[in-house]
């Protein structure tokens, strides 16, 4: 599965860089090295990792800067990287898969397969609730019109954290448990809402299979896949590649989580599916390049291409214009079942992004994004937070402007 690293390994291995590759410009790329390092220098991170493909070929991977400024260890292509949100992609193709070989089906309420989530409430006020219209369904933890809410803001996070949703040292059955009793933030179906989700997914997946969900996660996806850096816990002899985590704090850069000492070097309780994964930047790109093929990588089919087609085209109902963070609207920016979707052309959102673009996240700031117009794969690594999108948007025109067929 290294094959990834073969046409970028043959550019730095060859003096003589062709002015094209795969239609794209070698000159025009070389502009991301000097854009990452003024970052760089300007403390907005301490280094990163960017990986670019077209047509299934790496045209570009460098890395820059530090995965340990104190011990002054540089990033290395081989860097692991704590990836949070962006485990949310992987959850979502094994349910789709288990929905395409009839296990389950995008439309079962929630509560055939979890049977504690069968009765549903809706936050009404800070003492009032009501009924649930209709049951969370398989469709809505996918497309986050759940209804369920996040741990961290608002009345309804505040009753998640007492109530132990946000509890990571219980496994995700315990939490399934913790959502029982507490309310939905809104009707199923009627807004999106960013939040326990993918976890709550990642249940129904461990029950459907009956199977713990980080074994189907390994056996389904990760090992077919070749993905042998991506894991809940980072093993010993891999430890001394994980990098630091860093906050970015009136101006400087201090140790969130050390590497010596992270949590990601124990095995965790809680392996859910909206984040908790630690990868490289060359493994997610083999999975994002089996979603960009149509569900397939090297003759082996993982999801069939209709089902791709539903991951990376918008899903949402016609009366959720576009997704949102409180008053962070993303305007012409919709979900598909796994990814954000830029539907619509909208300058007062990414305007450098290409209409029928997907991607998402990860809160150390990682990045990733795909042009089914431009057949291109882009995954941009660091270990910052707050979240920012610093390499998104300032790499993005750079590497749309270097298409030139």
């Amino acid at each position: 599965m290294r094959w990834l690293l073969l046409s970028a390994l043959f550019l730095q291995a060859n003096a003589k860089v062709p002015a094209l590759v795969r239609g794209v410009s070698t000159a025009k790329l070389a502009e991301i090295r000097p854009a990452v390092e003024q970052m760089i220098s300007e403390k907005k991170l301490a280094g990163g990792a960017v990986l670019v493909m077209r047509h299934g070929e790496v045209v570009y991977q460098e890395e820059f800067g530090h995965r340990d400024l104190e011990k002054k260890l540089p990033v290395e292509k081989d860097t692991l990287y704590r990836i949070y949100s962006m485990t949310k992609g992987l959850t979502s193709a094994l349910a789709l898969m288990l929905c395409e070989e009839g296990k389950m089906s995008l439309d079962d309420p929630v509560g055939l397969h979890l049977p504690e989530l069968k009765t549903q409430s809706v936050f009404a006020s800070d003492s009032e609730t009501e009924a649930a219209r209709r049951n969370t369904t398989v469709r809505d933890l996918l497309r986050h019109t759940s209804g369920y809410g996040n741990t961290w803001s608002g009345p309804l996070g505040k009753l998640y954290r007492e109530g132990g949703v946000s509890n990571r040292i219980a496994p995700l059955s315990k939490m399934v448990d913790s959502l029982a009793p507490l309310p939905l933030l809104y009707q199923p179906g009627k807004r999106w809402v960013y939040g326990a989700s993918s976890d709550v997914l990642a249940a129904v997946v461990a029950s459907v299979a009956g199977q713990p969900f980080e074994k189907v996660m390994q056996d389904r996806l990760l090992t077919p896949l070749g993905m042998t850096d991506t894991f809940y816990q980072v093993p010993a002899e891999k430890a001394h590649r994980l990098a630091v985590h860093y906050r970015k704090r009136k101006g400087e850069l201090t140790v969130a989580d050390s590497a010596d000492e992270s949590t990601y070097l124990k095995d965790p309780p809680f392996k859910g599916g909206g984040s908790g994964l630690v990868s490289t930047i060359s493994d997610y790109a083999i999975f994002l390049q089996m979603i960009a093929n149509g569900g397939v990588l090297q003759e082996i089919r993982y999801l069939r291409e209709d089902t791709v087609t539903l991951m990376r085209t918008n899903q949402l109902p016609r009366e959720i214009e576009c997704i949102s963070f409180g008053e962070d609207e993303r305007h012409g920016t919709g979900f598909g079942l796994g990814f954000s979707v830029k539907y619509r052309s909208d300058d007062r959102w990414d305007p450098d992004a290409s209409v029928g673009e997907y991607g998402w996240g990860g809160a150390a700031s990682t990045h990733y994004w795909v042009s089914p117009k431009h057949n291109l794969v882009v995954v941009t690594m660091e270990q910052t937070m707050p979240y920012n999108w610093n390499l998104e948007h300032a790499l993005k025109p750079i590497i749309y402007g270097a298409i030139r067929n």
